[in-house]
C-alpha cells in the first residue's frame, strides 16, 4: 500500500480508514476529529440554518457532500480505538452511546463570540484519570487566533499540540479523519511520527503542502 505523501516520519493514505487501518500498524496515540452527524455539511447551523434563521454556506465547495450525514458507528469507534494504546476523539458527546464509559473528558472553551454558535467542544479520552481538562482559545471568526482555514471543521494548531501534552511518551500519532492535517502537523512540530488518512483527495493535498511548511491560499 502506497502512501498519497511519505516525508519526515509523517505519512498520509488516501481512502477509507475502515480498508487502510488494517495495513497499518499499532500507534502510541489516536487523536481526531471525526464527523459528528449533526449535518454541518449542510452548513454552518446544520441543515442549513442558525438559531437566527437561514445559515448560508460561506464557502460552498468546502461544503459539497453529505460528510456529516452521520457519526462514527459502534464499530469503527472500535477499530480506531483498538489501533492505538490511547485515544482522543473529538466530538465525543455526539455519539457518545457508541463509546466506552469515560473518567476523563477534554473541553475546548472557544471564547465564542456569536451566541448561535457552541460555546465550547468536547473530546472523550480514555487516558488515565479523572480530570476534566479545558483549554480555552478563540477558534472562529475575525477575532479567531489562527485564521488559516482549510477545512470547514478545522481544529486549531494550538489546540492538537495541547491534545498531544497529556500522552508525553507517544512516539506515534494516528489521524483516521485527517481533514486538512492539523493533527498531523502538530505531531510533526513535536518531532513525533505521525499517519494521516483522509477520504476527499483535495484535503491530502492540502495536509501535504502543510506538511512541507507551504504557505497557501484557502482554495
Amino acid at each position: 500500500m502506497k502512501p498519497y505523501f511519505e516525508f519526515g516520519g509523517i505519512s498520509i493514505y488516501h481512502g477509507d480508514c475502515r480498508e487502510i487501518l488494517p495495513q497499518l500498524g499499532r500507534f502510541d496515540l489516536l487523536c481526531c476529529d471525526p464527523p459528528y452527524g449533526i449535518k454541518r455539511d449542510k452548513g454552518m447551523g446544520g441543515q442549513g440554518y442558525d438559531g437566527f434563521g437561514k445559515c448560508e454556506k460561506r464557502n460552498p465547495r468546502a461544503y459539497e457532500g453529505d460528510w456529516d450525514a452521520e457519526a462514527p458507528s459502534r464499530e469503527m469507534l472500535a477499530a480506531i480505538i483498538g489501533a492505538a494504546d490511547r485515544s482522543i476523539i473529538w466530538g465525543g458527546n455526539y455519539f457518545a452511546a457508541n463509546l466506552p464509559p469515560s473518567t476523563k473528558w477534554l473541553v475546548w472553551d472557544k471564547c465564542q463570540t456569536m451566541p448561535s454558535f457552541s460555546d465550547a467542544e468536547l473530546a472523550w479520552t480514555n487516558l488515565s484519570g479523572t480530570a476534566t481538562k479545558m483549554f480555552r482559545l478563540n477558534g472562529s471568526g475575525l477575532m479567531a487566533v489562527e485564521q488559516d482555514r482549510w477545512h470547514p471543521t478545522q481544529k486549531p494548531l494550538a489546540l492538537m499540540k495541547w491534545c498531544l501534552t497529556f500522552f508525553p511518551l507517544a512516539k506515534s500519532v494516528l489521524d483516521p479523519f485527517m481533514g486538512s492535517g492539523t493533527t498531523l502537523r502538530a505531531a510533526k512540530d513535536a518531532g513525533l511520527t505521525a499517519v494521516g488518512i483522509e477520504r476527499e483527495e483535495k484535503y491530502c493535498e492540502i495536509a501535504a503542502k502543510r506538511m512541507a511548511q507551504e504557505v497557501m491560499e484557502f482554495v
